[in-house]
């Protein structure tokens, strides 16, 4: 069992925290948040950062934005880290930071992996996360055993950088897909049309996606979801809207087109602006259905 340090315990770190300790590994937790910390039940809390990185096999960090991950790295965990410590980031960044990140550890002496995730809170809390990581072969054959821990598939996806390149890719289709459904009801709602009978059609037909069969926003409909509790707690949309930025940026760097997913991040971007930040990123159905 290894010891790990894990930075970060918001709505997603806390599950994955948690599944480390089932686990058996002997897990330290710290957050600014110190409730939040407190409440991993078998883990030590660390007083500071600092102490959540001294001396252990493996750090997870799980943190808002690229500069605060920067910040976290080199002014905490860089000085402070033992030798050899492995560095796992679950954060969703750009991708040049965890670039240069990648290059500031190798230059530290440490091994450092980007591994942002996918699957929500509910996946977090049951193990089930899709992970996408940048790194190399090393780093990542030492990290598979305890992403296994956390999630249900662990991928690969190529040298530093890559996994955050993947995340971005698929969260904007993601995006582009909730919309998709969500416009989908609200139109059969016009029409007059059971909003149940169209989701027993769909999922089983060529509409169905992820949003759809596994995450649907109209309430009432499918699995329980966010959308069946006022489209809280879940993913949020001030998230989503800023990975779909990462996203953007990424593509005008690239030259890629996103029609698409700057369409996607319009939306968002007018849900945030209306004070909808904190509200699940399935809940822009509202908007499409004229409640917002």
């Amino acid at each position: 069992m290894a010891t790990i340090g894990f930075i970060g315990i918001g709505n997603m770190g806390t599950g994955m925290a948690r599944n480390l300790v089932k686990a058996g590994h002997e897990v330290t937790v710290f957050d600014l948040d110190t409730e939040k910390a407190q409440g991993i039940a078998g883990a030590q809390v660390a007083a500071s950062g600092e102490d959540a990185a001294r001396g252990r096999d493996v750090i997870v960090s799980m943190l808002p934005a690229g500069p605060v991950v920067a910040s976290v790295y080199r002014e905490t965990i860089f000085p402070h880290a033992a030798a050899d410590t492995l560095l796992i980031d679950c954060s969703t960044i750009d991708v040049e930071t965890a670039r240069i990140l990648a290059d500031d550890a190798h230059g530290a002496g440490f091994e450092m992996l980007d591994a942002p995730v996918s699957g929500g809170v509910a996946g977090a809390d049951a193990g089930t996360l899709a992970f996408m990581v940048g790194g190399s072969d090393g780093g990542f054959a030492r990290a598979e055993p305890i992403l296994d821990v956390m999630g249900a598939k662990v991928v690969h996806c190529g040298a530093a950088g890559a996994g955050q390149g993947t995340k971005i890719c698929n969260n904007m289709m993601l995006a582009i897909q909730m919309i998709s459904v969500a416009e989908g009801f609200a139109l059969a709602e016009k029409l007059g049309l059971s909003p149940q009978k169209l989701f027993d059609v769909s999922s089983a037909a060529s509409g169905q996606c992820w949003s759809l069969t596994t995450y649907c926003p109209m309430p009432g409909v499918g699995p329980q979801t966010s959308a069946d509790n006022d489209y809280r707690p879940g993913f949020a949309a001030g998230l989503m809207h800023k990975d779909l930025g990462l996203a953007m940026a990424a593509a005008q760097a690239s030259g890629a087109d996103v029609e698409f997913g700057r369409a996607a991040f319009d939306a968002y971007d007018r849900m945030v602006d209306g004070g909808e930040a904190g509200v699940d990123f399935s809940g822009i159905i509202r908007a499409k259905r004229g409640l917002s």
